[in-house]
């Protein structure tokens, strides 16, 4: 009993080990917004091919680079389908990218005549344009709805690529069945092959690159270099967005169990929990929507060393989140707070965040 007491208290000290936690408009560190790029459409990724040039996607289909002073369209982007949330999505470098010059980009792509679905594909980046495009992996069904792309991509220190498939609007058919590819997370190889210690790899009619199942739409994705895991945040419905740790094997519990309500305010389920799927670290009511996310592992901001950085459409800020000693979060605070639609957050090599706003451009956070 006296053990009990003390670890409730020691959660109360540090942030509740359970409970929510309010977000705050203040920060003790001062900064400026920088603005580093004018781009008026829908920047969906940002990476930095170093510490001067910047390469990232926009929604409709184009690929840019900035070198500090001017923007260039490069050639060679895959042709996408263009359908609501879906179109040309993440960009990422392969780990040694300085020595292949490869890199990946996630697409919405035609299948056939019931629609697309989420596509991955790899290139080499040769200074003007992407080289030996090609998919690596394309999801077996498709669907004319244009809800739920997912997309984000990490790599893992082993060099395994994982990266999402949202349900694809069809949040009572996807999640659930291990034979469809909607609402899960996928693992593979640098080259599109599957690892041979996949959990389904052995399973016939289940493609062996899911590595776990029941999520509603992950979103964001990074690899977590103190606790050699892959993290994600995805998008609730109304209230219920969640960050996760993916485990193989294991069920999130799209749409049996959630934290959330149906946009109308009806109920879809009355659980939120149960045997066998499993609980977020964290979720949001009401919801933020979460587009990106990234763990800031950098020097240059006095005391925010290690903290969760996640962009929110909903309300157009950045929201930076700290975790305690049992791993829950336990602060929040918002960062660029009005700034807009922040679609992509990342650190540059030298340490600096970069935000990627919506029909704006691309922010460089300065503190002061």
């Amino acid at each position: 009993m006296r053990i009990f007491l003390f670890i409730m208290s020691f959660c109360f000290l540090l942030g509740s080990c359970n409970s929510k936690v309010d977000i705050t408009e203040s920060s003790q560190l001062s900064y400026e917004l920088e603005k580093v790029v004018d781009h008026d459409g829908i920047i969906w990724s940002i990476e930095f091919l170093d510490n001067e040039n910047i390469i990232f996607t926009d929604k409709e289909g184009q690929i840019y680079t900035y070198n500090g002073s001017e923007k260039n369209e490069i050639e060679g982007a895959p042709e996408i389908y263009l359908n609501r949330q879906g179109g040309l999505m993440d960009i990422q470098l392969h780990p040694n990218f300085q020595d292949n010059n490869t890199l990946y980009i996630t697409y919405a792509k035609k299948l056939d005549e019931n629609g697309g679905n989420t596509t991955v594909a790899r290139a080499k980046y040769n200074g003007n344009s992407l080289v030996d495009l090609e998919d690596i992996f394309v999801s077996k069904q498709s669907s004319e709805k244009g809800y739920h792309w997912g997309s984000r991509i990490a790599f893992d220190k082993a060099g395994h690529l994982y990266f999402g498939i949202g349900d694809r609007g069809s949040r009572d058919i996807n999640p659930q069945d291990l034979y469809r590819d909607g609402g899960k997370v996928f693992r593979i190889n640098d080259d599109g092959s599957i690892p041979s210690d996949n959990p389904y790899v052995d399973k016939i009619g289940i493609n062996p690159a899911i590595y776990s199942y029941g999520h509603r739409n992950p979103q964001g994705i990074f690899y977590h270099p103190e606790t050699d895991e892959i993290w994600t945040n995805e998008h609730g419905p109304r209230g219920g967005d969640e960050i996760n740790i993916i485990k193989p094997l294991k069920n999130y519990g799209w749409p049996v169990i959630s934290y959330g309500i149906n946009y109308d305010s009806t109920i879809f389920t009355d659980l939120t929990a149960k045997t066998g799927m499993e609980q977020p670290l964290y979720y949001w009511v009401p919801s933020i929507a979460p587009s990106c996310f990234e763990y800031l592992d950098s020097d240059v901001y006095d005391g925010w060393n290690g903290s969760l950085l996640v962009g929110s459409l909903n309300y157009g800020y950045l929201e930076r989140l700290t975790t305690n000693i049992f791993g829950k979060v336990n602060y929040r605070e918002k960062i660029a707070p009005e700034i807009g639609r922040v679609r992509d957050v990342k650190v540059s090599p030298d340490g600096y965040i970069h935000l990627a706003v919506e029909k704006d451009g691309i922010y460089r956070i300065v503190p002061l």
